[in-house]
């Protein structure tokens, strides 16, 4: 064998060298997508029920204050009108974002570029923060909804400063939440516990398949 069939030998061995871990690579990228995909597919029933317990609760609500609206404005209780108003508002809106996000993960086509697939993810992140931030604007409203002109008149200032220390707590409590859930504090021990289970692991895990994908295109380019 001369010099020339051994350069020959050598370059097409480093040929099928790299078309092979070409194509080991292609079908990491791959089983990486279609993990991502069952992650995301399995953050379906939570929501779904979500969505079910949303609607029911919308809808009794609806049942409940219409006809309120409608006859009994004028002698009705204005705290609980207002407070379960309120409710149904903040549910309702949570609901919306809800019905985006499953509609979000059914439209992903996971043939598209991981930008834009991470883009849809993104999006889909930032609807689970909002419904947080929704959700947690009841708590004081969990506080308000059975007062009454009578508690107020009549009440003890005891009961007026026990009400007061709840109402208000929660109230704080609420919008340092909501002022606070956000992306940038994940790490924190009370995000944690409160961003954890099939609504959000899965999602962070279908983020994290994705970025892996792109930092290795990134470094073949």
């Amino acid at each position: 064998m001369n010099e020339e069939e051994i350069k020959l030998l050598w370059k097409n061995t480093n040929k099928q060298l790299e078309e092979s871990l070409q194509l080991q690579q292609q079908k990491a990228q791959d089983i990486a997508q279609i993990k991502a995909g069952n992650l995301l597919a399995s953050m379906r029933p939570a929501k779904q029920f979500a969505v079910i317990a949303g609607l029911l609760w919308v809808v009794a609500g609806a049942i409940l204050l219409t006809p309120i609206y409608l006859y009994g404005f004028a002698t009705a209780n204005k705290y609980f009108l207002f407070s379960a108003s309120l409710q149904v508002l903040l549910t309702a809106i949570a609901l919306v974002l809800y019905l985006y996000q499953l509609s979000a993960i059914s439209h992903i086509d996971w043939g598209t570029p991981v930008l834009q697939t991470q883009r849809r993810l993104i999006r889909i992140r930032s609807a689970s923060l909002w419904i947080a931030r929704m959700l947690c604007l009841q708590l004081p409203l969990w506080t308000t909804f059975y007062w009454n002109r009578e508690m107020l008149t009549n009440g003890s200032y005891g009961l007026w400063a026990l009400q007061a220390f709840v109402t208000m707590g929660c109230t704080v409590l609420a919008l340092w939440l909501f002022t606070h859930i956000r992306y940038k504090n994940r790490h924190q021990k009370w995000f944690r516990l409160l961003f954890s289970g099939k609504e959000w692991t899965p999602l962070m895990r279908a983020m994290g398949l994705l970025e892996q994908i792109q930092q290795y295109q990134e470094t073949e380019e």
